[in-house]
């Protein structure tokens, strides 16, 4: 007996002597054939058979020394040992299972043996479980649980590791399935969201991002849990290429760092690329090599296909990531319905909706609007049919109505997102198909730039959303800008296109971008304003940022600015674009700090254009491109276009589409019919009112009444004449009661009231009277009340400006008071920046600007009227 223990202490001394050389000798050989080869899973796998060699041998001399170990314990490689998924730098998964009591026996050979392993440079992470330590998965313990189902017989007792099988699978597997799943689930979420929910990083790390080789152990772990006695999972040649792929980066990287590190810097992406990695067998650095632009774009397509792969499990295993999605509800729609959270198209008939783009393009619309994906099965009935959808997709309005409903709705990104990663977004917009993938490297931004443009998207309608009750006060002034869009629409349009010129050589990216823009919107059809306002956004996306990096509280910085933005409506998209456009470049870019500098620069260019208004005047002899649009709609009456917009201020040319200013010149032909014109467009959250008349005294006063008195509360507004007295007044409101919108027959009835109410037909006192007077919300930010007047800004009025807690009636109490002291408004800009009313007005008194003391008078009257409304 000594003398056999002597024998095994020489064998031991003898492997310990001679198994780090031919351990190193070996994992040489496999380096080199990987250099030649390029094949990630090969040496992943040669790797384990070396090492699964090696612990036989390590066994077995123990088992010289102490026969009794061949019973009652086994060695098994688990996780990523199991899998035989052994990269370079990859640690060492072993399992040592034994009957109850054997472990303790064995407690010296297991010790002598990871040592072993270690001297050789091994890194293992050796366990010891009894069975029945393995028959149970502990949610507090997964990492292990989910290491068990991978795992695999190395040496030792057989029917130790049958017993082990058999209690993984017919009752871990088989008992805990429904909680291995939430919890793998739960953990996947977890680790997505520390990389912000995209596989678009611009360093990724290809294990753990989304995408990664982490969510392809996922996919097979939820395969094997819905059929436990399944030994091998099929996946498709597409998938196959993907973890072929991001195996031989992973083996890469292992190598360049030397060290189990599988983040892809920018320094080893031009390394990759220059080798070829995973595209193909390589020959030598420089041969065939391609740029890391191009080898990026390769990682990030194969990222998604992973990334697709696991959402079609978590489907199919009824893992909805987001539960609220499964409490959506849609309204009855022919082509698709909402099954556990998921939009499925339902074939009918002969014609597949899946081939219709019509129903495809509203089944993202629906998607776009409650955030439900798109079934597994639809997704991939869509991608075969992208040729039919070619041949039949409808350019033109058709198709604005359908991209806009999806751009507009809340969880628009998710849809695009569906859309570009199923090839459908570049059938409807070729020319998004330059920045798939694309990466700018730059120690700036974060994510490629298609990804880029989907986190704008994202931040622009996570604006729009209550900030809480602790915002800061932009935030509050943001979310007001988002709801006092014109057309949202346009604003997710410019969002979508702004980087498309990134994808082409050239160093100004804004214009190539617009450039490209302008064969979208031909396509589309866009009326000629939309267009200018899509195309000048696009073009001068970058010009805030660039204000921001100057002094903004420098006059000739806000002058300049306010000069290039020209209307309020481009100042407000440009302000909500740049602030998600820094957002969406990394976390932390926007800081509070320069949030609240972009809200100021803002609000200071708003007051400037509203500064200059009165000076710039229609001038037909010097007619622009704005003129002829006008007067295009109207042929064969240039003539009295051209007497009606004389003298009106340039900005209501720039303010008002084409379409907007016929109406307007159509409704003066009626005057002696009626000499009160009005007309009203109403929205789900915002309307409009338009009163065209001769100018006459108290009509703005009269139009602010007559909307007080039905309750509505006015958000802008604006009042504009030209040089022959006629009136335009507009004024957008919401619809504070809901009167209009519940109940569709009273807007004709409206609309007949107002214009009694200011034509003075019927009594505006009588009819507030009547009102029951809403108990008002206490506001978030008290505004205190400041009066300015400005004897520079306009050669011929007086500016009055009016800063105020905005509340019900304002506008009514100010423009009353302007009235009964007998002043004229010769221009009037109404605006709302979240509680704060910002009131603007161009006056005279007898034809002349105010003096001091009508001023004096006029300041006192208004805070009076102001404090009295508001009490």
């Amino acid at each position: 007996m000594a003398e056999r223990k002597l024998n095994s202490l020489g064998v031991r001394a003898t492997i310990d002597e001679t198994m780090r050389a031919e351990y190193e000798r070996r994992l040489g050989q496999i380096r080199r054939d990987f250099e030649i080869g390029g094949n990630g899973l090969s040496l992943a796998s040669s790797r384990s058979e070396l090492v699964d060699e090696l612990i036989g041998r390590l066994w077995a001399v123990e088992l010289v020394a102490e026969p009794k170990l061949a019973k009652g314990i086994t060695l098994a490689a688990i996780g990523g040992y199991g899998r035989a998924q052994l990269f370079p730098y990859s640690d060492i998964d072993l399992l040592f299972c034994a009957e109850k009591g054997e472990a303790v026996r064995a407690k010296d050979a297991i010790r002598r043996v990871s040592q072993a392993l270690w001297d050789c440079g091994m890194r293992v992470s050796p366990m010891t479980r009894t069975l029945a330590e393995c028959e149970r998965f502990a949610p507090e313990n997964a990492e292990f649980g989910l290491s068990l189902l991978d795992r695999r017989f190395l040496t030792g007792d057989t029917a130790i590791f049958a017993k082990l099988d058999d209690k993984i699978r017919n009752k871990m597997m088989a008992r805990d399935a429904k909680a291995i799943r939430a919890e793998v689930a739960s953990l996947t979420r977890e680790r997505h969201a520390k990389y912000g929910d995209t596989l678009f990083h611009l360093e990724p790390n290809i294990k753990d991002c989304p995408g990664g080789l982490r969510d392809a152990n996922v996919c097979g772990w939820l395969r094997m849990l819905q059929d436990p006695l399944s030994t091998t999972v099929s996946e498709g040649s597409e998938f196959e290429d993907a973890l072929a792929f991001l195996a031989a980066a992973r083996c890469f990287l292992h190598y360049r760092h030397e060290r189990d590190d599988n983040t892809l810097d920018w320094l080893a992406q031009d390394a990759a690329a220059e080798l070829r990695i995973g595209l193909g067998r390589r020959v030598g650095a420089g041969s065939g090599k391609v740029d890391a632009a191009y080898w990026m774009r390769a990682y990030f397509r194969y990222a998604r296909i992973v990334e697709r792969r696991l959402d079609r499990e978590l489907e199919v295993n009824g893992l909805v990531q987001d539960s609220e999605l499964r409490r959506v509800k849609l309204a009855p729609t022919s082509g698709f319905r909402l099954k556990d959270g998921r939009i499925v198209l339902d074939p009918a008939g002969a014609v597949d909706p899946a081939a219709e783009p019509d129903a495809v393009l509203a089944a993202f619309a629906a998607m776009a609007k409650t955030g439900a994906a798109l079934s597994a099965e639809s997704e991939e009935r869509i991608a075969a049919a992208l040729p039919r959808l070619s041949s039949h997709l409808e350019e033109g309005p058709a198709l604005w109505s359908k991209l806009s409903a999806i751009l507009t709705g809340e969880r628009a990104g998710k849809a695009l997102r569906a859309m570009h990663a199923l090839g459908l977004l570049e059938l409807i917009l070729p020319e998004f198909h330059g920045i798939d993938a694309l990466v700018i490297r730059d120690a700036y931004h974060r994510y490629t730039v298609d990804e880029h443009t989907f986190v704008v998207i994202d931040t622009l309608h996570g604006l729009g959303a209550d900030p809480g009750p602790d915002a800061p006060e932009w935030r509050i002034k943001f979310r007001s800008m988002v709801r006092e869009l014109q057309n949202p629409g346009l604003l997710y349009l410019a969002a979508l296109l702004h980087d498309t010129g990134k994808g082409r050589a050239g160093e100004n990216h804004a214009i190539e971008s617009a450039r490209m823009a302008t064969g979208v919107l031909a396509r589309l059809e866009m009326d000629a304003y939309d267009t200018s306002l899509v195309m000048r956004l696009i073009e001068m996306h970058l010009e805030m940022s660039a204000a921001l990096r100057r002094d903004i509280f420098d006059a000739e910085t806000v002058r300049a600015f306010a000069g290039k933005v020209q209307t309020h409506e481009l100042l407000r998209m440009l302000t909500l674009f740049t602030y998600s456009d820094i957002q969406a470049v990394h976390p932390d870019a926007l800081t509070p700090w320069k949030a609240e500098n972009l809200w100021r620069l803002s609000m200071n260019a708003a007051n400037q254009l509203d500064r200059n208004v009165d000076e710039e005047r229609v001038n037909i002899r010097g007619r622009d491109e704005r003129i002829a649009r006008v007067l295009a709609l109207l042929p064969k009456r240039e003539a009295e276009v051209e007497q009606f917009l004389e003298g009106f201020p340039e900005r209501y040319l720039k303010t008002r589409s084409p379409e907007e200013i016929r109406r307007h010149f159509e409704m003066t032909t009626h005057f002696e019919e009626e000499p009160f014109q009005v007309s009203c467009s109403y929205g789900t959250t915002m309307s409009e009112i338009a009163l065209v008349t001769r100018d006459r005294p108290r009509l703005f006063a009269g139009m602010a009444a007559a909307l007080a008195a039905w309750g509505m509360n006015v958000v802008t507004a604006d009042g504009f004449a030209n040089e022959a007295g006629v009136v335009v007044d507009s004024f957008r409101f919401t619809d504070t009661f809901r009167t209009l919108e519940l109940n569709v027959s009273e807007r004709e009835r409206f609309v007949e009231s107002v214009r009694e109410l200011v034509a003075g037909r019927a009594s505006v006192e009588k009819m507030l009277s009547g009102r029951r007077r809403a108990r008002r919300r206490a506001p978030r930010i008290t505004v205190e009340t400041k009066i300015d007047f400005d004897e520079t800004a306009s050669s011929h009025s007086t500016l009055l400006q009016i800063i105020a807690q905005d509340v019900p009636g304002l506008l009514r109490a100010v423009s009353l008071t302007l009235s009964t002291l007998g002043h004229n408004v010769e221009v009037a800009l109404v605006d709302t920046e979240g509680e704060t009313a910002i009131d603007v007005f161009y006056l005279t008194h007898g034809g002349e600007r105010l003096n001091p003391e009508q001023e004096r008078d006029l300041q006192a009257a208004l805070l009076e009227a102001i404090d009295e409304n508001a009490s």
